[in-house]
């Protein structure tokens, strides 16, 4: 399973900051989550938010190793 991360408002949105979510790549991580969580599922496509796999951001799908951290990243702000 892999181990998924939400931060700032994503995770206000689905009331959970960390989650172990059962999937073999990215697409089928998404599909999950659309799935489970429309309006998550909807936050995610942002053209702001960006994704990591094992702390490298993809923009891609990816395959995941049962050890993967995603983490969903939406825009930050400050300075």
């Amino acid at each position: 399973m892999a181990r998924v991360l939400l931060f700032g408002r994503l995770a206000d949105l689905a009331g959970w900051r960390e989650r172990e979510i059962p999937a073999a790549t990215l697409a089928e991580l998404r599909g999950w989550i659309a799935g489970e969580d429309p309006a998550l599922f909807e936050a995610l496509q942002a053209p702001a938010v960006r994704t990591a796999v094992d702390q490298e951001l993809v923009n891609l799908d990816v395959a995941l190793r049962p050890e993967s951290e995603v983490a969903f990243l939406p825009p930050m702000s400050g300075g």
